[in-house]
């Protein structure tokens, strides 16, 4: 049985259109109820070290009075990788070797904080004329607990810490994220070129090189002018990368609407 005879047959067709109907039904199903992503890194940059030394003198870092073995400034950066815009997500930030101490929260391009939640604001509320318990210093040197009302896809929250850390151990400061249909994982940071990852823009760059390659061997004879071009794609790799992923950026935001 051939082809034509297969389109002739209205049953086959009726049978084969039905069957790509559900299956197109399926994918695009499994593409709208997908788990969302969330992406983070952790960058921890020393500010301060006390010190001691017979011949060069002291050093002495303290905050609110109290000396400080080594004083760290930590950013944490949660962005919105999904095409899915979110309201009311629940971030924890935790560590176990570091004090939390003094913090920094913002909603890149807005001029919006991110505030606790009602929940932590009431277990570190401390009554008039009191002091905090070792419970509560200890909660809050340890973990913190904020609301995002609206995370828009793309989007990026920044929370900084000024943190301390006894011995020669870094701090180790994790974010957490449980909301429905939602994936957060924590990924290091990269250097940025152009706004897209420089691996990921080298691997773009090398797709789209390659695919220049087939085409000019294709299409042009001169060889000269070949090399040249192939050799000027290959020191600028990165540029074509970064085009092509902002350029699939922008269609997946139109598509996403």
């Amino acid at each position: 049985m051939d082809i034509s005879t297969l389109i002739e047959n209205k049953v086959v067709l009726a049978l084969l259109s039905a069957f790509g109907g559900i299956l197109t039904a399926v994918l695009v199903q499994q593409w709208l109820n997908r788990r969302s992503l969330f992406t983070y890194n952790v960058l921890h940059n020393q500010v301060g070290q006390s010190a001691d030394d017979a011949i060069y003198g002291s050093v002495q870092v303290t905050w609110n009075g109290n000396q400080v073995a080594r004083l760290y400034l930590s950013t944490i950066e949660l962005i919105n990788q999904s095409t899915k815009d979110f309201e009311g997500v629940v971030v924890r930030v935790f560590t176990n070797n570091s004090k939390l101490l003094t913090q920094h929260t913002q909603i890149v391009g807005t001029t919006r904080i991110v505030d606790f939640t009602e929940n932590y604001k009431h277990d570190i509320a401390v009554p008039d004329g009191q002091e905090p318990t070792e419970q509560q210093f200890d909660f809050y040197w340890h973990q913190r607990d904020y609301i995002i009302p609206t995370f828009n896809r793309g989007q990026t929250v920044r929370f900084e810490f000024l943190n301390t850390v006894d011995g020669e151990t870094s701090p180790e400061i994790w974010l957490e994220v449980l909301h429905k249909g939602v994936n957060c994982k924590f990924r290091v940071a990269q250097q940025q070129f152009m706004g897209v990852t420089q691996p990921t823009a080298a691997l773009a760059g090398t797709l789209v090189g390659f695919l220049f390659v087939v085409a000019m061997l294709m299409f042009l004879e001169n060889t000269v002018v070949a090399a040249i071009l192939a050799y000027t794609m290959g020191l600028l790799v990165l540029v074509p990368g970064a085009l092509a992923i902002k350029g699939y950026r922008k269609l997946k935001e139109w598509y996403a609407g």
